[in-house]
């Protein structure tokens, strides 16, 4: 039994809708739009969303989506008849108001389509209960009947072709060889052997074996006189032999000077080459303001605007982009003409580090928002790809929830309360060194930040905060705040239980008056049940204002193994009703992948969750905001 039927466009105006069991469909309709069809997930035709399963049909043609609704319990077998059905249905009976592309039309049109829909519905059911009764293949039928008996019989040992082939080559072998009678007696008696078969002979070949069998002949005629030829070439070919002379240089002398590119020096020491634009080296502009992430890399920026790259550099995207150049104009995509180039597409979005499974699912959700699509007279079938695949990877890059943790801080100032955030990752990410990072950002926006050193299992992971406070207290002194003490560590020493550490460095802060709380976690690995148990237990405890994921951009597949199973962890091991999972990710060792900007991609598409940081450097000014637009450049470069 179905929950619901409706019919919208993709503007949001609700064209009929049929209410099965369920009285309102608003809620998962609105679910499916917010997760999926907004977020360009559109690979697979169904959502599940508490209790209901949906399934959705796109026609990218009128601009129209077709959604049903049921329990997911149910194994219902006909909804993908009946979808189709009532969209082939729909379709051509408005064809005329839904062609119009006005909402006014849309909002006056009637489209009474009840009976239509409750006879569609009943066939689909009745074609379900009703099975045809299966039949039992005869032997006429079957492929075996149709072969000739001739090739059905089988020799033991060889088969006869293999065995005449081979003693055809030893007796080609022998006689060569000696020349002597013997080998003559030999071969004859070898080819008395053999059965000849032919029309002749009352056995009928069949096509198959007349064209294999006139192809032996040709090459037993006009193969060997080849082979000699080829021979005679060789060996008619001169051999050099001996050492070749040396190169003679025009210059006479001149060959070290020529030779020597090694880099120019200056008293003992290499030229090194300052930075055009010594700015662009700070992540952190005035006033403590993030600048946007530069994916452009060092090719890009030596090589002049009048230069053009050659060719051979275009890569797979130019193939990828050049194999449907043919399509132009006027005529609706399907996914044959497709096929080609989202193969050369998922195997570029996997060059470039994206993991395969998000890979695939991208390249469905190109081809479902693509299928069906008319083209213009002007546009082409690669553009059109191409700009599909662009809006895709923006629209992932940017999910629904954006974290501004500036105005989340203010806002917490206004409660009289401090601002908490939790980072947790795997071993040897960063975690330490980027929430250095961060607290410099907020000191440059003038807040005051507390950081307790909860990692009680590493050794030196206290040391290294303390060395960072030391630093940044040199950076921003009481001096030039008011007396007024900036930046400060709390820390209990090694062994100590995590979550009781961070829940009296919250009630310090509170105590003394610091704006933000950063919390410093141990590294784990996402497989390691006891420790995610202890961070869901620090997570639950404290209820932090935000969870931040730290993992490198070096990852590929790993990055949506460790983002799924921590998600998990956190799910599983909670004692809250609605466990905390990770609420954004802060994105390391960015400098050190170049255009290989995939992992970016797979962490956002498997969380729905924004990158908020982006690491660039060592120094504590290399911290960037994420710029998707540039990402996607440097995903879609060659």
């Amino acid at each position: 039994m179905l929950d619901f039927f409706t019919i919208f466009s993709k503007g949001g105006l609700v064209l009929w809708c049929f209410q099965g069991v369920s009285d309102s469909c608003t809620g998962p309709v609105n679910a499916l739009i917010r997760s999926v069809l907004l977020q360009e997930r559109g690979g697979n035709n169904s959502f599940t969303h508490e209790a209901l399963t949906l399934k959705y049909k796109l026609d990218n043609q009128f601009e129209l989506v077709f959604v049903v609704g049921f329990q997911k319990i149910l194994t219902l077998t006909y909804v993908d008849k009946l979808i189709d059905d009532v969209h082939r249905l729909f379709r051509d009976k408005y064809r005329t108001e839904i062609q119009q592309q006005s909402a006014l039309s849309l909002l006056n049109g009637t489209f009474d389509f009840q009976n239509d829909f409750l006879r569609l519905l009943r066939e689909a059911e009745e074609s379900s209960k009703i099975r045809a009764p299966t039949t039992m293949k005869k032997f006429e039928d079957s492929e075996k009947a149709k072969k000739p008996v001739r090739s059905m019989i089988e020799t033991r040992g060889e088969k006869p072709k293999e065995k005449a082939k081979n003693s055809k080559k030893k007796g080609g072998k022998k006689e060569g060889s000696d020349g002597g009678p013997l080998a003559a007696g030999k071969a004859d008696s070898s080819v008395k052997t053999a059965v000849p078969v032919g029309p002749e002979n009352g056995v009928e070949l069949s096509k198959e074996e007349l064209v294999r069998r006139k192809r032996e002949e040709f090459m037993q005629k006009h193969g060997r006189g080849m082979e000699k030829s080829s021979r005679s070439l060789k060996s008619d070919a001169p051999k050099e032999k001996g050492k070749k002379a040396p190169r003679v240089w025009e210059l006479g002398g001149g060959a070290n000077e020529v030779l020597d590119y090694s880099t120019p020096t200056t008293n003992g020491t290499p030229e090194a080459a300052l930075p055009e634009d010594i700015n662009l080296i700070r992540g952190t502009g005035p006033g403590g303001q993030l600048q946007d992430l530069d994916c452009s890399s060092s090719d890009d920026e030596g090589a002049s605007p009048s230069t053009t790259r050659p060719s051979a550099t275009k890569g797979t995207l130019g193939g990828m982009f050049g194999m449907l150049k043919g399509l132009v104009g006027s005529k609706s995509l399907s996914r044959a003409d497709m096929e080609s180039v989202l193969d050369k597409m998922r195997d570029h979005l996997i060059a470039k580090n994206v993991a395969a499974d998000i890979a695939v699912q991208l390249c469905e959700s190109v081809a479902s928002k693509l299928e069906g699509k008319v083209m213009g007279t002007f546009s082409t079938v690669t553009s059109t790809v191409k700009q599909a695949l662009q809006e895709s990877l923006v629209q992932i890059l940017q999910p629904q929830r954006r974290v501004d943790m500036l105005r989340d801080i203010m806002d917490a100032q206004r409660r009289q309360r401090p601002y908490v955030v939790t980072f947790c990752g795997v071993n040897g990410v960063g975690k330490s060194t980027n929430l250095a990072k961060i607290s410099f950002w907020l000191l440059e926006n003038g807040f005051s930040v507390l950081i307790a050193a909860c990692d009680t299992f590493r050794a030196g992971a206290v040391e290294q905060l303390r060395t960072h406070t030391r630093r940044l207290s040199a950076l921003h002194p009481p001096e030039n705040h008011s007396g007024r003490t900036m930046v400060q560590l709390f820390e209990k020493g090694y062994g100590k239980d995590a979550a009781g550490i961070a829940m009296e460095a919250i009630a310090y802060a509170r105590n003394q008056g610091f704006n933000v709380v950063l919390v410093d976690t141990a590294g784990r690995m996402q497989d390691n049940a006891p420790l995610m148990t202890a961070l869901a237990k620090l997570i639950t405890v404290n209820t932090p204002d935000l969870v931040l994921f730290v993992g490198e951009a070096l990852v590929g597949n790993e990055a949506v193994d460790q983002l799924v199973k921590f998600n998990r962890a956190l799910a599983d091991h909670s004692m809250a009703q609605t466990p905390r999972l990770i609420d954004g990710i802060v994105l390391t060792k960015f400098d050190t992948i170049d255009d290989k900007v995939g992992a970016a991609i797979s962490m956002t598409y498997i969380t729905s969750k924004p990158i908020v940081f982006v690491g660039t450097g060592q120094t504590y000014c290399d911290l960037r905001s994420l710029n998707a637009k540039a990402v996607v450049a440097a995903l879609m470069k060659a």
